[in-house]
């Protein structure tokens, strides 16, 4: 089945609809300033389209690696200042995921207005290993939209997660790919399908087991792969190289 984007969704019609975007927000921070917006500067045109269509949306993002809603350390809030500034409006923060909070604002958005909802990973079930509690959850965000509701997937650096704000809930509502994710998509099938050659890759990234699935992909098509970032320690520690403290997967 052809994947849904978020041109065809703006041709649907999106004006009084609630959308829920994942995006990926994982910005690094210093004493709660955002050090690189990159992440967010990437997200924008996906949330511009969209408001500026009409829609009332509902942001979903994680940072960080909290260990509960407690760690304020990994809060949005900067992220919906940066958001508020670079959308020249102001963005609003839930207190919560998908709480009583996060259900009143939503309930309370304009056409065109933005909603960030806290920390997805605030909540345990966003990353349960149990369907059931990711699926609740899932249900819970995609009750923050209307009977009209859409999702749309714009955070290309979570997209592989089985997680509830990624993959729980495109089975909840009618599911879209945003302008992110449609160019990395565009990127990585001009890398697959028919290279040039000669052919070399670099693969960055601290964990190898999110990039086993790429490295099988492309290692019979390139004439060079090249393994950077904390996996080469991993990589190294295999080979039988002392890596001291380094980033390492042991399995």
């Amino acid at each position: 089945m052809a994947v849904k984007k978020l041109a065809d969704l703006l041709k649907e019609g999106v004006e009084g609809r609630h959308v829920l975007v994942r995006a990926d927000l994982n910005v690094p921070l210093k004493d709660k300033v955002i050090t690189d917006p990159g992440r967010i500067d990437a997200s924008l045109p996906t949330i511009k389209a969209l408001t500026e269509a009409g829609a009332r949306v509902i942001v979903a993002a994680h940072l960080g690696r909290p260990k509960s809603p407690q760690d304020t350390q990994f809060s949005l809030a900067p992220v919906a200042e940066a958001l508020s500034q670079r959308l020249d409006q102001y963005v609003a923060l839930a207190s919560d995921v998908s709480g009583e909070d996060a259900h009143e604002r939503a309930n309370g958005l304009n056409d065109g207005d933005v909603l960030l909802l806290e920390n997805v990973r605030f909540d345990p079930r966003e990353k349960s290993k149990d369907d059931a509690e990711r699926e609740e959850l899932a249900s819970e965000l995609a009750a923050l939209t209307d009977d009209n509701g859409a999702f749309v997937s714009d955070g290309f650096g979570v997209v592989h997660r089985k997680q509830a704000s990624v993959y729980d809930v495109a089975k909840k509502l009618p599911a879209y790919v945003g302008y992110l994710v449609e160019k990395e998509l565009e990127q990585l099938s001009k890398c697959t399908d028919d290279p040039q050659h000669p052919y070399a890759v670099c693969l960055g990234g601290s964990k190898v087991s999110d990039k086993l699935g790429v490295i099988k992909a492309l290692a019979p098509k390139v004439d060079t792969l090249i393994i950077g970032g904390g996996m080469c320690y991993t990589f190294l520690k295999a080979k039988g190289y002392g890596v001291g403290d380094s980033l390492l997967e042991e399995s």
